[in-house]
């Protein structure tokens, strides 16, 4: 099954606690303080992977995690920083928050995103040593990663897509002109999924076409199932609109599918189009086709059957498919989108590591999301905490 939704949550790692720790060696009184830093905590990273197809992947995979930082230890010895996690996605992948707001496009096979970002190391007590402040007893605790549920959301970047109603040929279409070999039947729905082939041309030149199931009347509200992929055909250069010239009312189709992609919307409407009639083979002379729309940049008349007009429809792929887009297709797609997501925290602050406990230096946070920085420090029952200048006990 052809996957295209997914939902995932994103812990990036919590820094390394800053190392507490004084220099203790023969013949060497008064050492000094010698603890290192903690290390930064892994990025959890979503890279673009070419040769994925859909998001099935991640039917077990529920959540992602990079590792924690390395504490900072004695002899001034900074942790290591943490291993970062990278999942895999295919060309067209977008992220969008809890909220629905995009917080990444990846539509370039090179595409790389940060999508949390791991928690600052702490600082050891050899940091905070001064002239007059020689003997500090206290090191910063690491701060924790960005933590973040996302969806994803899957919208194919191919050259060309094939639509159309169900039973129009797209499928045997798609077996005549591309490498693929979706499912062909004499009955409506035997697409179930976006099909993907690839297309030979001139000077080894190739074109990507997806051939997506069925649209009817009422698509763009639910119907049918067609509402499911239109997002399939928003970032196609060209629409490849597949008509049965055998019907007897070939521009009532032509017009009822153009219907549908102008109210789904996001540039559909303006797409243009190269159509297709096809099953030829079935009349003695290619039907008319009259109507004046400016997206219509070609008509060709084509038998899946038989082959003709094949070569004709591949040499206009290709003249209206260039190698370098003259202009984008749509100004809300752009190469590469990022934007940050919305704060997982409150009012900045840290947590210092005493001789004797922790103080939280800082805006004081709300007292559930101090306790939970509390718990995630290790804290044990009876440690003092200061917090704003008054010292409390951890019960």
């Amino acid at each position: 099954m052809f996957h295209d939704r997914a939902h995932i949550r994103l812990e990036a790692g919590s820094g390394g606690d800053g190392g507490l720790s004084f220099r203790r060696e023969k013949y060497v009184p008064k050492g000094g303080p010698d603890g290192g830093d903690g290390g930064r905590g892994g990025d959890v990273i979503v890279v673009v992977d070419p040769s994925l197809r859909d998001l099935s992947a991640f039917r077990r995979i529920r959540e992602a995690k990079a590792g924690r930082g390395g504490n900072g230890r004695g002899s001034k010895k900074h942790g290591a920083d943490g291993e970062d996690s990278e999942l895999r996605v295919p060309l067209g992948t977008q992220l969008l928050d809890d909220a629905g707001g995009l917080v990444a496009d990846l539509t370039t096979p090179t595409g790389r995103f940060v999508a949390a970002r791991g928690g600052q190391g702490g600082r050891g007590n050899a940091r905070f040593a001064t002239p007059t402040r020689q003997t500090p007893r206290f090191a910063e605790t690491g701060l924790p990663g960005d933590e973040l549920d996302v969806e994803l959301r899957l919208k194919l970047v191919v050259d060309a897509a094939l639509a159309g109603l169900p039973n129009a040929g797209k499928s045997s279409l798609l077996r005549r002109i591309s490498n693929a070999k979706p499912k062909v039947a004499d009955y409506p729905f035997t697409t179930l999924e976006p099909v993907l082939g690839v297309v030979d041309g001139p000077d080894e030149r190739q074109l990507t076409v997806a051939d997506v199931p069925g649209l009817i009347e009422g698509a763009a509200d639910g119907a049918g199932l067609g509402h499911q992929f239109l997002a399939h055909l928003e970032r196609a250069r060209l629409l490849v609109h597949v008509i049965d010239a055998s019907a007897s009312d070939v521009e009532d189709r032509f017009r009822a599918i153009n219907s549908e992609l102008e109210a789904y919307g996001a540039g559909l409407a303006e797409r243009p189009q190269v159509v297709a009639l096809n099953k030829v083979d079935l009349l003695e002379s290619p039907p008319p086709f009259s109507i004046a729309d400016d997206r219509v940049v070609g008509v060709v008349a084509i038998s899946c059957a038989t082959g003709a007009g094949i070569d004709d429809l591949k040499r206009q792929l290709f003249e209206l498919c260039p190698i370098e887009p003259v202009a984008p297709i749509v100004d809300e797609i752009p190469e590469f989108l990022e934007y940050r997501p919305r704060a997982r925290r409150g009012p900045r602050f840290r947590i210092h590591r005493t001789d004797r406990g922790y103080r939280v230096v800082g805006t004081p946070p709300p007292a559930d999301e101090l306790e939970e920085a509390l718990r995630r420090v290790g804290i044990k029952a009876g440690t003092p905490v200061e917090v704003a200048g008054e010292e409390l006990e951890w019960q």
